[in-house]
C-alpha cells in the first residue's frame, strides 16, 4: 500500500493571510512620510551612541543592585526571624505594587519632602544628592530588587532540604551552607528569570527620561526635536534596543548552557553546532553522490 500524505490546506491559506499582511504592512510603510534615509544616518550619532552607552550602563547597574538586594531580601524571607520575613515580605510588597515610573519620580521629586539630607556625618542639599543618574539607579534598582527576591527564593527552595541538612551534618554554618552548597545548585533555576528580568531592565531603563537622565530614548528625543525627524529617530531608538537585547539574550543562553551541565547528561546543541552539522552531513552527500 502507498500511503499518501494528508494535504493541509489551512496551512498553506494561512501562510498566504501573513504573507499578503506584512507585504501589506511594508507597502504602507514605504508609502508613508518617512524620510527612511534619515535612519541609517542616525544610526551612529554621536549622540546615540552616547544614550546606548548610558542605557546599558544603568541597566547593567542597577540589574546588579537588584541582584544584591534580591539574595538578601530572599535569604530574609526565609528567615525564621519573624521580624526578618515580615521585612522582607513588606519590601517585596511595597515595590512590587507600585508602578516603576511612580518610583522613578518619587525619587527624583525627594527633595519635597527632605530639602537637606543629614546624616550626621555627611549634609548637603538633596537636590545636589539626588542626580538624575541616581535617582534611576535607585528607582529601577529597588524595583528589581523586589522581583529578584522572589526569583532567588524560588531558586533556593528549589534546593532538596537533605543538601543543607547534610552540610549542617558537616560542621557547616548557615552562611557557609548558602553559599557553597544551595546557591551554586540553585542558580540553573535563577538564571533563565533573571536573563529574562535583565532584557525587560533594557526596556524598562526608557522611562528614566522621567528624571532627565540622558539614555537612548533622551538621545532620541533630542535629536528629533532639532531635526524634525521624530518618526525616524524613534526606529533608530528601536533598532538599538532590539541590537542590545539580540546580543544580551546569545549571553543569557550560553550562560543557562553553563549552569545546565550538573542537571543535564548532555547538553543540546547550539546554533553553531547545528549549522556545522547541516554543512558537514551536506558535504558528505555531495561527496557521495
Amino acid at each position: 500500500m502507498r500511503a499518501i500524505p494528508v494535504r493541509h490546506y489551512g496551512r498553506w491559506i494561512s501562510a498566504v493571510v501573513v504573507i499578503g499582511l506584512v507585504v501589506a504592512l511594508v507597502v504602507a510603510f514605504s508609502q508613508g512620510n518617512v524620510r527612511w534615509a534619515t535612519v541609517p544616518e542616525k544610526l551612529f550619532d554621536p549622540t546615540i551612541l552616547r544614550g546606548v552607552g548610558n542605557t546599558v550602563w544603568i541597566s547593567v547597574a542597577s540589574m546588579a543592585l537588584g541582584l544584591v538586594l534580591g539574595v538578601l531580601f530572599a535569604v530574609m524571607r526565609l528567615s525564621k526571624n519573624p521580624v526578618t520575613s515580615t521585612i522582607s515580605w513588606f519590601y517585596i510588597w511595597l515595590f512590587r505594587g507600585t508602578p516603576v515610573y511612580v518610583q522613578l519620580l518619587i525619587w527624583f521629586n525627594l527633595a519635597l519632602i527632605f530639602p537637606i539630607l543629614n546624616l550626621g556625618f555627611y549634609k548637603d542639599e538633596m537636590t545636589q544628592v539626588m542626580t538624575p543618574f541616581l535617582a534611576a539607579l535607585l528607582g529601577l534598582g529597588l524595583n528589581e530588587g523586589a522581583y529578584m527576591a522572589e526569583i532567588v527564593r524560588a531558586g533556593i527552595q528549589s534546593v532538596d532540604e537533605g543538601q543543607t541538612e547534610a552540610s549542617h551534618a558537616l560542621g557547616m554554618t548557615r552562611m557557609q551552607t548558602m553559599r557553597r552548597v544551595v546557591l551554586p545548585q540553585a542558580m540553573r533555576v535563577i538564571v533563565p528569570p533573571s536573563g529574562n528580568e535583565f532584557i525587560n531592565m533594557l526596556k524598562t531603563s526608557s522611562l528614566v527620561v522621567a528624571v532627565q537622565y540622558f539614555d537612548l530614548l533622551r538621545a532620541a528625543q533630542d535629536i528629533a526635536s532639532t531635526s524634525f525627524a521624530v518618526m525616524e529617530m524613534f526606529f533608530v531608538a528601536s533598532i538599538w534596543y532590539l541590537a542590545l537585547t539580540s546580543v544580551f539574550s546569545v549571553g543569557q543562553y550560553y550562560l543557562e548552557r553553563r549552569y545546565a551541565r550538573g542537571a543535564l547528561r548532555s547538553l543540546p546543541p547550539t546554533p553553531l553546532q547545528k549549522i556545522k552539522a547541516k554543512l558537514s552531513s551536506f558535504s558528505n552527500r555531495k561527496a557521495v553522490a
